[in-house]
């Protein structure tokens, strides 16, 4: 029996997305394509960006496929990008899907350290592509998602955060952590915003992938780990949540159940709730009892 769909996902509509290029992007471009939508695909990777739209190429039933490279931190790269679209998809974009990110790493210090916090450099560019990247689409399309002219179709945006951005684990990379933190939050903003002002035809999602297998992870991992999600799962997990009307869609992965997702995340927001140490599910004073109260947490619906 065939999975209800969000109505967004209809031949002719047309879908933008930015880290097109792979991955969950690439997934997501596949499965619109799937549905005969029109693809707007932009990657900062011009290579891998032309071996996408050679897979996904424009048909003779009116399907089109055209390629934007560009640097989604850069404002202008978006205000140009409008206006070719506005010349080449009159009707405008029905799904504007906010997926490029990147883990940027600091640069090493003389004694071939990464101190993320001695570099300021690494903070800024982390938080342009991946928070300010969204925000720049946002600004630059959302009159044109949320115009009202005749019957208004059903439109969504996607916006991809992160468990990280949520659990917040320590390591070397704060800078990543904090920009989907961000990126939860204008989400959320974003999402009341337009319920507030009766835009009832525009669906906001905050996708929050679980382990997958990336562009990412594929610098650690030659083959795919076995706790791994692959994209095309991400993507079929996603127009499910997007067909139930969630707003959060937390994906689990082989290794992380979705029960065990939401006990982690409680047990993070009850360290401000109780007044805990900040993480306390890494801190060595704090890690048996924090796992022992994972453990022992009750989820009711």
């Amino acid at each position: 029996m065939p999975q209800p769909l969000h109505p967004v996902f209809r031949p002719g509509a047309t879908a933008l997305i930015t880290g097109a290029a792979s991955g969950i992007g690439l997934a997501t471009a596949q499965f619109c394509r799937t549905h005969g939508m029109n693809l707007i695909l932009i990657d900062n990777n011009k290579e891998a960006l032309e071996t996408a739209a050679s897979t996904l190429p424009s048909s003779s039933n009116s399907t089109t496929t055209t390629t934007h490279h560009m640097d989604v931190s850069n404002l202008s790269d978006w205000q140009t990008l409008h206006s070719s679209i506005t010349t080449t998809h009159p009707q405008g974009i029905d799904l504007l899907f906010l997926n490029a990110g990147a883990s940027i790493q600091p640069t090493p210090t003389i004694e071939g350290h990464k101190n993320p916090w001695t570099d300021a450099t690494y903070f800024q560019r982390t938080l342009a592509i991946n928070t300010l990247g969204y925000t720049n689409g946002i600004a630059t399309f959302i009159d044109d998602i949320t115009s009202k002219h005749g019957t208004p179709a059903a439109k969504a945006i996607i916006l991809t955060g992160s468990k990280q951005g949520i659990t917040n684990p320590p390591g070397n990379d704060p800078a990543y952590n904090a920009s989907k933190a961000a990126v939860k939050s204008i989400a959320e903003q974003l999402s009341y915003t337009l319920y507030d002002q009766k835009h009832a035809n525009v669906s906001v999602h905050l996708l929050i992938p679980g382990f997958t297998y990336t562009g990412l992870v594929k610098r650690h991992f030659t083959e795919k780990p076995a706790g791994a999600w692959m994209p095309e799962q991400v993507v079929e997990y996603l127009s499910q949540g997007m067909a139930e009307g969630r707003f959060y869609i937390v994906c689990p992965d082989n290794e992380v159940s979705e029960e065990l997702d939401k006990k982690r995340m409680l047990w993070a927001c009850g360290d401000v709730v109780f007044g805990r140490p900040a993480l306390t599910r890494w801190r060595e004073d704090w890690k048996e009892r924090a796992a022992r109260g994972v453990e022992e947490m009750e989820i009711s619906q």
